[in-house]
């Protein structure tokens, strides 16, 4: 199968496949489809791939069918092993991964290095060490003892976004292998690179074939066909609410397979007049920045008690407008584009919408070269514009300010959405007292973001349900299964026989 040699970081060839994964072997899709993919930075074309039909996702299925056989009884020290192998061969390749995020998905190197990569890597060794911790529990029952145990699903499927893929890719996959089950994974269309490097990566690691499938694919074709496969026992996916909908649909009209998702996001941040207000405006503009505000969980409603709000608006306008545009891939850059024209054309719609509304333009607004939108923040908010209702998924911040604390809680839930939240206060009985109250699966206190392996992430509401991250996500790839073992009386010092 062909591959394609790409431009990284400084130049450094970078060798990919470009054929779908398939029981350890690169091969062309059915009929030789393929996907074009771009550099978002300068709407080059990078190369093709080849692009997963419904056949094609009937192969990988049958591949890991085949796989589930020999992998199930594996013992869990060979999932340790695997694991561990691969965050190792991740960290060994780091430069090459976060190069091409940085020029298929406009991500920033250096934030693709420092946080995208190293956080696949710690997720992989923490799950790691998981694989080989599946106790039951022991359970007394009348006349007799009960177990559980802990069961792999089987084959499992994976759907994953296009704005951190690697990092979220690994989120599905190392909780799914380390529970025993076998994994097809469906890469975005629009950013689908990384995942020819982690397939090559796999095979160097050493799994057996069948066990993890990659495949490239459009959501309507291969993504649909994953969601509707009668054999699939479980999807995991991070995306839009839309789809999450389709894919909750399409499980419930075929074999009820699980489903978890994790949706999008409207995080409120909420300053209160005690807080460190320099540390506050840092983690702000970084929650509403962070990958041109192309995250579910950023901090896209702020919201500032009045009395030091002007003083928050100077100082976060300034904050917001200290930008240089450019190539992800150099050091000199702070803003890389969005990932595609189809996004940016989305940003600056809800940007036109929000300037008819009325509301005060703090700063940005500006239609860049390409597909690059300038940071942008508007004041005074009102709470049913749409720029304050509806997730944009660019770097567009909605502010309004606020007088009490019961006000701003009932502000913060007044959404659809329950993913991630921010306070920003010194008052520690607060910071407890609103974290409590705010309807969202996560909630940091004077930081934003603040993600680790070993905290379970993921929302309620429309944002969805399940975790990724930590223990609980581990419950998502398990069925727990009852044994009860019925002990027969001693009838005069002998078993009782039936």
């Amino acid at each position: 199968m062909a591959q394609a040699i790409l431009s990284g970081f400084q130049g450094k060839p970078i060798n990919v496949h470009k054929g779908l994964f398939i029981n350890n072997q690169f091969v062309s899709a059915t009929n030789n489809h393929t996907l074009d993919t771009t550099n978002p930075a300068n709407a080059q074309r990078l190369t093709d791939v080849s692009a997963a039909q419904k056949e094609d996702v009937n192969w990988a299925v049958e591949a890991s069918e085949a796989a589930f056989r020999e992998w199930r009884p594996t013992p869990p020290q060979t999932r340790v092993r695997l694991l561990s192998k691969l965050a190792d061969l991740i960290e060994r390749d780091a430069v090459d991964l976060a190069s091409l995020e940085s020029i298929d998905a406009g991500i920033l190197y250096g934030e693709s290095l420092q946080f995208n990569v190293p956080q696949a890597v710690d997720t992989l060794r923490y799950f790691a060490g998981w694989a080989d911790k599946g106790a039951g529990q022991s359970l007394h029952i009348p006349d007799g003892l009960a177990y559980t145990q802990h069961e792999p699903l089987g084959i499992c499927a994976a759907i994953v976004p296009w704005n951190a893929p690697l990092m979220i890719t690994i989120w599905k996959l190392a909780p799914a292998i380390a529970t025993g089950n076998v994994l097809i994974i469906k890469t975005p269309e629009l950013t689908p690179l990384y995942g020819q490097k982690l397939a090559a990566l796999i095979l160097e690691a050493g799994f057996p074939p069948g066990v993890i499938n990659i495949l490239c694919g459009e959501g309507k074709v291969a993504g649909q066909a994953i969601s509707e496969h009668p054999k699939i026992r479980k999807v995991a996916f991070t995306g839009s609410t839309l789809v999450g909908r389709q894919i909750l649909r399409a499980a419930a009209e075929t074999n009820l397979k699980r489903v978890t998702l994790e949706l999008g996001g409207k995080g409120p941040s909420i300053v209160f007049p005690d807080a460190d207000l320099e540390n506050a405006l840092f983690w702000t503009a970084l929650g509403i920045t962070a990958n041109n505000g192309q995250i579910c969980a950023a901090g896209s409603r702020i919201y500032v008690h009045d009395s030091i709000y002007e003083r928050f608006l100077e100082e976060f306008k300034v904050r917001m407008s200290k930008t240089a545009h450019g190539d992800p891939l150099l050091a000199t850059t702070n803003k890389g584009p969005v990932a595609s024209v189809g996004q940016h054309q989305k940003i600056l719609g809800y940007v036109k919408k929000a300037k008819e509304a009325g509301s005060r333009l703090l700063c940005g607004g500006e239609d860049l070269d390409g597909n690059f939108v300038s940071n942008t923040a508007f004041a005074d908010v009102n709470e049913d514009d749409v720029i304050m209702k509806e997730e944009i998924f660019g770097p567009i911040a909605a502010i309004a300010k606020f007088k009490t604390e019961s006000e701003v809680i009932t502000k913060a839930n007044n959404s659809e959405y329950g993913l991630s939240a921010a306070i920003f206060t010194d008052n520690i009985s607060r910071a407890h007292r609103v974290a409590s109250a705010i309807e969202t699966g996560q909630v940091t206190v004077n930081c934003w973001g603040n993600l680790h392996s070993n905290t379970p992430f993921g929302g309620m509401k429309q944002s969805g349900f399940g975790r990724d991250l930590g223990k609980e996500a581990l419950d998502g790839w398990t069925n727990s299964k009852t044994v009860s073992i019925h002990l027969l009386p001693v009838a005069n010092g002998e078993c009782a026989k039936l």
